[in-house]
């Protein structure tokens, strides 16, 4: 199947242009300009730049076929620059805060483009141009035909773009060191030794091919909501692919006025982002309002609140909806703004029937739907149906059950029958899932003990070792993992989607490598062995500054929390999460034991149960019907969600005030 591309051979971001090697070097900024890529009278390649407000003279550069140099390696931050010209004197155009999607779609088309013309037109030189008299002309390009698609040098550069390299070529790979650069006539460019970075020739643009995963008919509607500058909230159960869409969405905005926030520190960092508390920077928001204003005018926390024009929150079920109602006052106040949340674009994600915000000791607590200026905030809601974690209908339709809290005869024999299921397999242990985090570091402790032979420890690479807390907090990894030959282990990442190696599957270390850092083999329950090496995570800390962790993407897995109970670090004061954090996000198990003996929420068992990729991959210990319940003030709000997506006050004067039997 051939890869798809944005017809619009255009995008908007800030670009600099760069005259080097000259007398006097210039620079020219334009902070908003759109880069469009075209053809002159002459059917050649040209990059134009135009500035949005019209206060600048369109600029063309040709892109002729020799000293042309793309560099990408920041592609993935909506950054990437062409080098045009060759000798002492060239032109440098810098591109920046571009939607990474969108550059990502119009690079690969360049590069398509660029490939088709070499084979489809010849040269003109300087002199014929001169001689020609043809009027000056500039047409967008046309969107990527079938027969660009033809061409030898062109299913060579798709080739570049989306290939994989086998285990051998990766071994040769990494002897060599490359700069991330290339010529788009193919021809390989060496940085100075100090720039040099190591890639894989066959992966020169990895991140530039088309996402495998295509979006569905609802998450399409979503995204297109979210383009179109509305307030959207969008909810789902789980595995209705919200993390993926979230993903996608951060993708397709401009990156300086984008901030990604999730209510704990694991959703933060699936999504490159930071808390939620920590992009505020009002502590824990339980001070009065004029103390939370004051704490948002500090220099640092105030630009990123005039900066801001999108603001994302994940997991916005455990966000209180007081602290809501407060960030909207000072988002108001902050940008001296009256529209609702200050007039930037909200995109709120979760579902409210997995985890409510923590309680006040016996106050109940607020959901955000329930904040006074959530009607005003919310434009749209929109809910994900499609399941696609699970693929067995009476397993979705038992998942579906169990989340409105309704436990039928039919469901109570299901989940009963499971617990003379036999999931272990290949030495490959069921992972038992706990309700509570000290019970799963007693029996990881206890199990790796009891395995002989040398334990190997492994540590983490901070890129400050002094926040270490903050990266413990964010991280889906410890700082430093113990391992032993037998050990049960799952992968924390996507690693190969293709293969089954993703974030949640379980697996068996069976040896180590013996040169290098030893690094641990595991034979995974997809079939897949191979030996597991360092990973990056990257996420917003204190301050805004970016923070990453390389470190094995495993944990112990003989047991595993629903929860885990410690203080969400955040900016300046920490909110503490009497109930712990969702430990789960986004992760889906193989094979997984449950006991729901000590479930003490609304929507706890549906979060555990819900990890399960089937029914046939699950054991129940000692399901009880009275532990399946939901909210059922939550359950009215997706009552009127479902009826009326564009919620008015009369619909939501029902569930405003809070139900205390749940």
């Amino acid at each position: 199947m051939q890869p798809s591309f944005q017809s619009d051979g255009r995008v908007r971001c800030t670009v600099a242009i760069e005259h080097l090697g000259a007398a006097v070097p210039s620079r020219v900024l334009l902070r908003d300009a759109w880069l469009t890529l075209g053809r002159d009278e002459f059917r050649e390649l040209v990059l134009r730049v135009t500035s949005c407000s019209g206060a600048e003279v369109p600029r063309n550069f040709p892109l002729r076929r020799d000293g042309i140099r793309l560099f990408t390696r920041f592609v993935k931050d909506g950054k990437s620059s062409v080098r045009l010209g060759s000798g002492p004197k060239h032109v440098q155009l810098l591109f920046s805060n571009c939607p990474p999607d969108q550059l990502r779609r119009f690079i690969q088309m360049l590069r398509i483009k660029f490939k088709a013309t070499q084979e489809g037109i010849q040269p003109v030189s300087d002199r014929t141009r001169l001689l020609s008299g043809l009027p000056r002309t500039f047409d967008t390009v046309s969107p990527v035909q079938a027969r660009d698609l033809q061409q030898g040098n062109v299913r060579q550069a798709l080739a570049d773009v989306a290939g994989t390299p086998t285990r051998g070529q990766t071994l040769r790979n990494e002897a060599r060191k490359r700069a991330r650069v290339e010529s788009l006539d193919g021809n390989q460019v060496r940085l100075r030794p100090e720039r040099v970075t190591e890639i894989e020739p066959t992966k020169k643009l990895a991140w530039l091919r088309h996402p495998k995963t295509t979006l569905t008919q609802e998450q399409s509607m979503v995204l297109n909501a979210v383009l179109s500058g509305k307030n959207i909230f969008f909810t789902g159960s789980a595995g209705t692919g919200k993390s993926y869409l979230l993903k996608r969405i951060v993708a397709s905005l401009p990156p300086n006025s984008t901030y990604a926030t999730a209510s704990t520190g694991v959703a933060a960092c699936q999504i490159g982002g930071t808390t939620l508390h920590a992009f505020a920077g009002i502590g824990s928001g339980k001070a009065p309002l004029h103390q939370c204003i004051e704490l948002a005018q500090r220099s640092g926390v105030r630009l990123q609140w005039l900066n801001c024009q999108h603001l994302i929150i994940d997991e916005i079920s455990m966000v209180d909806g007081e602290l809501f109602d407060k960030l909207e006052a000072v988002a108001r106040t902050i940008r001296k703004c009256e529209d609702p949340f200050g007039g930037i674009q909200l995109i709120i994600c979760g579902d409210f029937l997995q985890l409510p915000p923590v309680s006040k000791g016996t106050e109940q607590a607020k959901f955000c739907f329930q904040a006074k200026s959530w009607r005003r905030c919310v434009h749209l809601n929109m809910e994900l149906t499609k399941v696609q974690r699970q693929t067995d209908k009476d397993f979705i339709y038992l998942l579906n059950a169990v989340r409105q809290g309704r436990c039928t005869e039919e469901v109570i024999k299901q989940l009963t029958a499971t617990k003379t299921h036999k999931l272990e397999r290949d030495g490959i242990l069921a992972t038992q899932l706990c309700t509570h985090k000290d019970d799963v570091e007693l029996m990881n402790a206890k199990r790796l003990k009891e395995l002989s032979g040398e334990s190997r420890s492994y540590k983490a690479v901070d890129s400050d070792p002094v926040l270490v807390k903050t990266l413990d907090a964010y991280c889906p990894v410890s700082s430093i993992i113990e391992l032993k030959l037998g050990a049960q282990v799952m992968l924390t990442k996507n690693l190969d989607v293709s293969k089954g190696l993703v974030n949640g599957a379980r697996g068996v270390v069976i040896g180590f490598v013996t040169e290098g850092k030893g690094l641990p083999k595991v034979r995974f329950l997809c079939g897949v062995t191979t030996a597991v090496g360092l990973e990056r995570w990257v996420f917003k800390g204190p301050a805004g500054i970016h923070l990453t962790r390389q470190q094995l993407p495993l944990k112990l897995a003989w047991a595993i929390s629903i929860h885990k109970s410690q203080k969400q670090l955040s900016l300046m004061l920490e909110l503490e999460n009497r109930r712990g954090i969702l430990l789960l996000q986004g992760m889906s198990l193989d094979c997984v034991e449950i006991s729901l003996a000590r479930v003490f929420e609304c929507g706890q068992a549906y979060v555990a149960l819900s990890r399960a990729r089937s029914l046939a991959g699950l054991r129940v210990l000692d399901f009880d019907p009275k532990v399946v319940k939901a909210n059922s003030c939550v359950l009215q709000f997706y009552s009127c969600l479902r009826k009326e997506p564009f919620l008015i006050q009369a619909s939501l004067n029902s569930y405003i005030k809070a139900d205390k039997e749940n």
